[in-house]
């Protein structure tokens, strides 16, 4: 399994590809592609949150909603969001600084033993000091 952050999501959605030109598409969401087609993509409430906000019209909401139900949220816990604030304060201390859902991300993801996929630089610096795992880097 793969935790896929919002970025990722919200790349691949923005898309509007054809058969015809998939050479268009940028390596994440080809990544997420592939990980649909293998059952191997996850998130967590905050991102589903993330992907669905600003979403002007109902019908587009609707139909992104269903379509992204499909995917399994790992479930959040109290604890989950201590260990998250733990992660932040030893970043913090390094002098690396990070969004509350970026360290929940990451909480989740060491949690569950599961890379993430993003296309947010900040995760390559939060690995030099929490165990956090990449599937790939940018």
């Amino acid at each position: 399994m793969v935790l896929v952050d919002t970025c990722v999501w919200s790349a691949a959605l923005r898309r509007r590809s054809s058969a015809n030109q998939p050479d268009e598409l940028a390596e994440e969401t080809i990544m997420l592609q592939k990980l649909i087609r293998q059952h191997r993509a996850v998130m967590i409430g905050p991102i589903l949150q993330e992907v669905l906000t600003g979403i002007k019209h109902h019908e587009q909401f609707t139909r992104l909603q269903e379509k992204l139900s499909a995917f399994d949220l790992l479930p959040i816990s109290q604890s989950d969001y201590i260990d998250a604030a733990t992660q932040a304060n030893i970043c913090r201390s390094k002098g690396v600084q990070g969004s509350h859902t970026d360290f929940l991300i990451a909480t989740m993801a060491i949690k569950h033993q599961m890379p993430v996929l993003t296309t947010d630089k900040d995760f390559a610096h939060y690995r030099k000091h929490i165990p956090v795992v990449l599937y790939a880097e940018f």
